[in-house]
């Protein structure tokens, strides 16, 4: 049986995503893709080997997007817009009546702080409707979430430390440039760390801390920094575990640019006046910077995302594990038109959407859920089948910087 899906957002995931897909017409019968701007998706639309539909939405306006969902009539909406835009998407689909996935927790356009209690406070509405809400469907969060559940499954029967590591080790050849949305990006770096340990958060300066670690499939040692990321408001909430970190690898070119971006003011949030108009400063940056989309022409090396997890194994003895996935930028590019970065993340949602479809007993229960709270299963299955394979490990050493087990 086939299905209609309609996808927000027409960037570098947002082709991901289209494309993944339409490789599928036994699960996504009908696509529409849809964006403020309508162009945007009619250039992803030509790309493609079978015809979709596209149409031009104004995200944050729920009226006009009430009457696209009616219209259409999808069964779920795949949301890679802007994470402000995620409530106005989950009214909509509240009221139309359509199941909602998104890869990004919202976050206030006016405030560097994404959480996640705006989303579950839905519960109850998604739960009344009877409809399902699958957040953070992208690789971090979401693969991350389903690697530390599939663990917890089969490998562990308690989490003591997780530590997720986000290595990008591509080169696309520009001076200064974001993989994925400038304006998140750069508030999601510039913002002070968190890391969850005996029960409470733990505040950092931005990049405090700093660790070198050893990538596998060739890539070697890069620099790693532990900075907030959303999955570990959800993993510490949902798996009970000592501590909780998030690691990502930055070269010390795009470290200098950022503070020196930084130490100016480039990176405010707030308005500021200009020749007697407001501009946002970060929002002017954005416009200077080059558009992540375009750059996957000519971006060359890897990716490597992956859970290293300490704690008690199913024997009781100590076990430690790496479960990591490896992609190549220019085999992205070659399948979807889109760098590494932005098909990790549009990947996912595609497998999101054909188990929430497909798999109604499992991943189509009404109310809000993270991914970590589903069967780990079906979605590791597919990760191996559509485009992210993963591999695990049983690491003999400790994770560089920490002492070794006692």
């Amino acid at each position: 049986m086939s299905h209609k899906v309609l996808i927000i957002g027409a960037g570098g995931v947002g082709r991901v995503v289209t494309h993944k897909c339409a490789q599928l017409p036994e699960v996504f019968g009908e696509i529409m893709l849809a964006s403020r701007t309508k162009s945007k998706c009619d250039s992803i639309a030509a790309e493609l080997k079978r015809p979709i539909q596209t149409a031009a939405v104004d995200a944050d306006n729920v009226p006009e997007l009430v009457k696209l969902l009616k219209d259409f009539k999808p069964e779920v909406v795949i949301n890679v817009a802007l994470p402000y835009q995620d409530l106005t998407i989950m009214d909509a689909c509240l009221e139309a009546g359509v199941h909602y996935i998104d890869t990004a927790n919202y976050e206030p356009k006016d405030v560097a702080k994404f959480e996640y209690h705006w989303q579950w406070a839905y519960q109850e509405k998604f739960k009344a409707a009877g409809l399902t809400a699958l957040l953070g469907c992208g690789f971090d969060p979401g693969v991350t979430n389903v690697y530390t559940a599939y663990a917890l499954k089969h490998h562990f029967s308690k989490i003591d430390t997780l530590d997720i590591l986000d290595c990008n080790a591509g080169d696309h050849g520009k001076a200064f440039a974001t993989n994925f949305n400038p304006e998140i990006n750069l508030r999601e770096v510039t913002a002070n760390g968190r890391y969850w340990e005996n029960g409470q958060w733990v505040e950092t300066k931005p990049l405090e801390i700093k660790r070198s670690f050893p990538f596998p499939d060739g890539i070697g040692p890069k620099n790693i920094y532990c900075l907030y990321h959303e999955e570990l408001e959800s993993l510490t909430k949902h798996i009970p575990m000592r501590r909780a970190r998030f690691w990502m690898t930055f070269g010390d070119a795009y470290i200098k640019h950022m503070e020196v971006l930084v130490n100016v003011g480039m990176t405010g949030i707030h308005p500021v006046k200009h020749k007697g108009v407001d501009i946002i400063p970060i929002e002017f940056l954005k416009t200077l910077l080059p558009e992540p989309g375009t750059l996957g022409p000519d971006t060359k090396g890897k990716t490597c995302i992956g859970n290293w997890i300490e704690g008690t194994g199913k024997d009781g003895q100590f076990k430690r594990y790496y479960v990591y996935n490896i992609c190549d930028h220019q085999e992205c590019y070659r399948e979807t038109n889109s760098q590494g970065v932005s098909y990790t993340t549009g990947v996912p949602a595609m497998i999101a959407a054909r188990q929430l479809l497909t798999n109604p007993a499992e991943y189509r229960q009404p109310g809000v859920w993270n991914v970590e709270q589903l069967n780990p299963d079906p979605f590791m299955e597919d990760l191996n089948k559509y485009g992210l394979p993963w591999l695990e490990t049983f690491p003999t050493e400790p994770l560089p910087g920490e002492p070794a087990a006692k």
